[in-house]
């Protein structure tokens, strides 16, 4: 069964001058003021920022759009601009969208003689966020999209300093809220470029810029958008890249930031909703068996050994986080925690499937019918039984392929990609049967029964055994 992160909004076919009319069309809306109120208005939303490499976030709240500054109005593209603005560039395409988290890289401050630069800075960014694990073992599960946006000037607003205006396709600016390493960006334009893409369910903005700084932005579905992530990052800067690697784990893995405010002081409350927050000690998660219970004490690939340790989601007392560091308390720490690493995959699973086939589910077959299954490019429990990846499996993904014939399984038959009802043992003996191809993630990454449950795909034949092909 498909699980999606959150309803699928299929873009429709506007590029070139289609796509700079509706930007257009956007920008004549925004008030006529100089005060840097955003182009969306009063609306404004929550951003993670990290002021300084390696260091903890912090959260404000900023405009929707990007400021509205005057004698600043955008120059129209030309007609050679306006073909190249909204082109739709494969970045790494793993499957069908129905299948894959979609991941759409837009570039700000690029010209359209530098839409290459873009296309390198993408490659690079990607590759810097899929080093990490798990990342890295899950590619597979992801469709990674680029928008070619065509700024007017190269670079952005705010660098070097807060003075400096530029004409860019997204309005993305430093200094925003006047802090000089957020990165915001306009929301609705980059919807708008988003929207080009076959699907949208995390965005990450590229900003032409050396200068470290970026941001994270979260409930942008409520703004009315399909994607309820974005993520803004300057191009050249190494340090840019884990900002991104780590608001995706907001989005998808659902995770709580794990440092803390002094100003909060006290968490008063219940049992919080985060996977790597809680209330409880290490002892009464263990009694409770609550959250990450059936991880302690496990030597973690963040440092140390999981347990509990004070300090989460903001608050210094009150909440306990699984590990002294992580990613999501130090951008210093480029590794998730183990609760945090299945919280991740879980994520991945609800939005990807593993397993698909080109034979329709919902049409009955019949015993002689060749059955094919794709294996996305996990890695494999059997060695040699992945068709991308024969040998040993490696990573953190462990998929194994099984078929089934009424709820028993064929074991002759594991780990084949291709079969047919009769070579299961179906015959032509009128009865209606049903054939089951089942993809289960084996990994260690994973403890919880319910995220192995999302780690397993299944599709099932009807197959009508009255020896007719179909």
């Amino acid at each position: 069964m498909r699980r999606r992160l959150h309803t699928r909004r299929t873009a429709g076919a506007v590029a070139g001058f289609a796509l700079a009319g509706l930007l257009a069309a956007t920008a004549a809306t925004a008030p006529a003021s100089a005060a840097p109120t955003g182009a969306g208005g009063d609306r404004r939303v929550a951003v993670e920022y990290f002021p300084d490499p390696g260091g903890s976030g912090r959260t404000v709240e900023v405009p929707v759009g990007a400021p509205v500054r005057k004698g600043a109005a955008a120059s129209p593209l030309s007609a050679a601009e306006a073909a190249v603005d909204g082109t739709v560039g494969e970045q790494a395409v793993t499957g069908p969208s129905d299948d894959r988290l979609d991941i759409v890289i837009i570039g700000d401050g690029y010209t359209a003689d530098q839409q290459e630069d873009f296309h390198a800075d993408a490659t690079a960014k990607w590759a810097d966020i899929t080093a990490l694990e798990p990342y890295k073992s899950y590619q597979g599960l992801f469709n990674v999209w680029t928008v070619d946006a065509v700024s007017n000037e190269s670079g952005i607003s705010g660098d070097p300093g807060p003075d400096t205006v530029r004409d860019t396709a997204l309005g993305s600016y430093f200094w925003c809220s006047d802090i000089e390493r957020l990165i915001c960006t306009d929301i609705d334009k980059v919807a708008a470029y988003a929207a080009q893409a076959p699907a949208a369910d995390l965005v990450v903005v590229i900003a032409n810029s050396t200068k470290y700084g970026g941001a994270g932005y979260s409930g942008l579905q409520a703004e009315g958008h399909p994607f309820n992530g974005v993520s803004t990052l300057s191009s050249d800067h190494a340090s840019s890249s884990l900002i991104a690697a780590h608001e995706i784990g907001h989005s998808v893995g659902l995770l709580d930031d794990e440092y803390t405010y002094p100003e909060y002081g006290t968490w008063t409350g219940g049992e919080p909703g985060g996977t790597n927050s809680t209330t409880y000690t290490a002892a009464q998660l263990a009694e409770k068996q609550a959250k990450w219970y059936r991880w302690l004490g496990r030597t973690d690939p963040a440092g140390g050994t999981v347990g509990t340790f004070e300090g989460s989601a903001y608050y210094p007392l009150g909440l306990n986080r699984p590990t002294e560091s992580s990613i999501m308390r130090e951008l210093s720490n480029t590794e998730f925690n183990l609760p945090g690493r299945e919280a991740m995959i879980a994520g991945f699973y609800r939005a990807g499937n593993a397993l698909s086939s080109s034979v329709d589910t919902g049409v009955a077959v019949g015993p002689g019918r060749r059955i094919a299954v794709s294996l996305a490019d996990l890695g494999s429990a059997v060695a040699g039984t992945h068709p991308n990846r024969p040998g040993a499996a490696t990573g953190l993904a462990r998929t194994e392929l099984r078929w089934y014939v009424d709820g028993v399984e064929k074991v002759s038959a594991r780990g084949r990609t291709a079969v047919t009802p009769a070579a299961l043992g179906v015959r032509a003996d009128g009865r209606s049967h049903r054939m089951t191809a089942e993809a289960v993630d084996r990994t260690d990454a994973i403890r919880d029964p319910a995220v192995r449950a999302l780690a397993t795909d299944t599709l099932t034949w009807n197959v009508r055994a009255t020896g007719h092909r179909r």
